[in-house]
This record gives C-alpha cells, structure tokens and sequence, in this order.
C-alpha cells in the first residue's frame, strides 16, 4: 500500500488523482491540502478518509473544520499546515499539485524527509529548480514529473544513457489561437482562451497554453528535470496531442511516448513507477487514428514562449520573474482588467524592469514575486 499526500486535491490533477486512488486497492488518499474549495474537500475526506486535511485559508479551514466535526480528522492551516502534510511519517508520495510557488516549502520539507515527489507544481522548478534538484540528489529522493510532456520524456528516457541524449522534443497541442495573426487576437475574451481543443484543465493553465506561456514554463523545468541545456530543448507544435513528447539520441534515434490527451496515465505512472498498472478506457485505437502532424511553434506572435528561452538563458531570478507576472497577468485578464495581448506584455516589461540575483535563495525568490507584483500594480 502506497500512502499518497495530495497538495492540491481540489484541483484538476487533485481530483483526477483521487479517481486513480478510487480505482486501485493499492494506493490510499493519506492526507489532503485546499485552498478555499472547502465544499468540495469536504465530499473527498467523507469518501476517501484521510488521517490529516489542510485548508490553506484560515478562515475556510475554521468553517471546514465545524463541518466535519464528526469525522476523526485532524484540520490544519496555512504554510505550516502544507509542510505538516509533506512530512507525515507514514506517506510515501507527496503529489505537488497546488497552483502558485506556494508549493516550494512543502516540496522542499517533504524532499528532507525523504518522500518520494510526484511534481504538478511548475513554479517549484521554474522558480526554484536550482534549489529543488541539488536537494533531490543529495537526499537521495525522487522527482517524478506529473506533467505529460515531461512524464513522456521521463518513459523516453528509461534504460538509456543520459550522455546519448542529443535534443528533448517538447510537444505543444498550439492551444485554440495556433495560426492566428497578433490583429486575429486583439479581441479575444476569456471564455474564448478558455475553449482548448484537446484538454481539459484548470482555468489558468488553459489560458497559458493558448499563449504559449504554458509551454515556456515547460522548457525551464525540462532544463532543471533532465539537467539539459534550453538551446537542446526544441518545441514542437502536434495538433493532435498524440505524441506527448520525444527524446532525440545522437544517432538520430527519436523514442517517443504516445497516448489520448488524458492526464490519469502520467499521474498514474508517477504513483505506480517503476511498475505499469492497468488502465482501463484510455487506449489509442491506431486503426480510426488517421494522421498526426507537426509544425514550428510561432515565436514571433506568441512571443511569450520566446520570453521563456530568455529568462532562462539569463538564469537567477529571471525565471521567477517571468512565472509571477505570467500568473498575475492571467489573473487580470480572467477578471476581464487586461487585454488578451497585454499577457506577454506585461511579461516582458516585468522582465526588463525588475531587479537581478544571479543565485536566489527561497527568501529571495518570494521577494522577487512581490517585486513583480508591486510592479504592475502601479502600470496596470
């Protein structure tokens, strides 16, 4: 039995992780983190009947721990809470899956306690990659990938020498504005972004993939997941969303994972590795599967991607830099405060504008996000 702390529970990945523990006799929802969704929380711990649950909000989890009162579970709060949760003495997995670098500490407590991680958190590499791997290898901890693109690299790489590897081929569906011109785009409304032809994701990283953002910050924690260099990942445009990603070796080898755009298979295989368990209805059928395609990302208007190569070309904090202005740039255009445009914009002015550290440590790197934020506060 594999006891699996879910940071993140109410979330996409959350919820779909649950069904996965829902499905297997061999995993068990140990302990559960929200941030606000406290409804819904409340309908997971009733059904899976974790040992501890976390409401980030205090003032939720005050609310949340009145509706439960007849269930035996301890409710915790806040960045102390997250931690408590990370380093339960009988988990093994902690799923990282909360949205925001508010999922650094607890991945980095839970790596000194020697927990397996099961990544969903972008901002904890993107932003502290340089800190979370040193700590991984020197811990001696794994970092599974949840993600399917790196979770389809990770399997791409399985019995080969990391030295053969030439190039990564990080694949990007191109979101629903793939063609489009910077004049098709002026207009565009949220629920427009929000319409992915292949995916269903949170709000946020559904609006990231349509700018292509999403798939920038993917290219920095590949750099820092399979310790290669930015200018040897290359992304790749594939519609279809079949071909998750590919590894190219230096004899001109390509080893790719395929399978139907669904996250259960890379969540699964985070919690199941180095074993395959069966899945069931989630099954490419070859026969009715008439083409797959590819094509080159468009930098120029979809500029945002290439403001990733930038900042991590640059290094130190710029990456953090890049991550909070993203997020509060998505925030703003969801509330309908901001065109669809100003996204990477606003990126892009954050990047130029904000201060440089060359090696942040996680004091500095939470200073740079509020550094950002102040910053386009008083712009936008």
């Amino acid at each position: 039995m594999k006891n699996i702390v879910i940071l993140g529970s109410t979330g996409s990945i959350g919820t779909q992780a649950l069904e996965i523990i829902e499905e297997k006799n061999d995993l068990a929802a140990y302990a559960l983190a929200a941030n606000k969704n406290i409804k819904l929380l409340e309908e997971q711990c009733r059904k899976f009947k974790p040992k501890k649950v976390c409401v980030y909000d205090s003032e939720s989890a005050k609310k949340f721990k009145e509706n439960i009162k007849d269930l035996s579970i301890e409710v915790l709060s806040g960045m102390d809470g997250l931690i408590e949760l990370a380093t339960m003495k009988n988990s093994d997995i902690v799923l990282g899956a909360m949205v925001g670098m508010i999922g650094i500490r607890p991945t980095i407590a839970a790596i000194k306690s020697k927990k397996t991680i099961a990544l969903a958190n972008k901002e904890t590499l993107v932003c502290a990659g340089h800190i979370i791997m040193d700590l991984a290898k020197k811990e001696g901890v794994d970092i599974l990938p949840v993600d399917s693109e790196h979770s389809a690299i990770f399997q791409s790489l399985n019995g080969e020498n990391h030295d053969t590897v030439s190039k990564i081929l990080l694949t990007a569906s191109g979101g629903p504005f793939r063609g489009k011109s910077i004049e098709e785009l002026r207009n565009i409304k949220p629920e427009d972004a929000l319409k992915h032809p292949n995916w269903n994701m949170g709000r946020k990283i559904t609006i990231d993939s349509s700018t292509l953002v999403n798939k920038g910050l993917e290219v920095i924690e590949a750099k820092w997941l399979f310790d290669v260099d930015a200018k040897n990942i290359q992304v790749v445009v594939q519609p279809q969303s079949i071909i998750h990603s590919m590894v190219e070796y230096c004899d001109g080898a390509v080893i790719a994972q395929l399978g139907v755009p669904d996250m259960k298979l890379p969540i699964q295989y985070a919690f199941t590795w180095p074993k395959r368990k069966p899945m069931y209805n989630n099954k490419l059928d070859f026969w009715e599967l008439k083409n797959i395609t590819f094509d080159k990302p468009d930098m120029e208007t979809f500029y945002g991607l290439r403001l990733a190569y930038d900042a991590i070309e640059k290094g130190g904090n710029l990456p953090t830099v890049y991550n909070a202005a993203n997020e509060l740039a998505v925030a703003k255009f969801l509330e309908n405060k901001i065109d669809y445009l100003q996204i990477p914009e606003i990126i892009d002015y954050s990047m130029k504008n904000c201060s440089f550290l060359e090696s942040p440590s996680i004091e500095k790197i939470l200073e740079t996000e509020r550094e950002v934020y102040e910053l386009i506060e008083s712009r936008w």
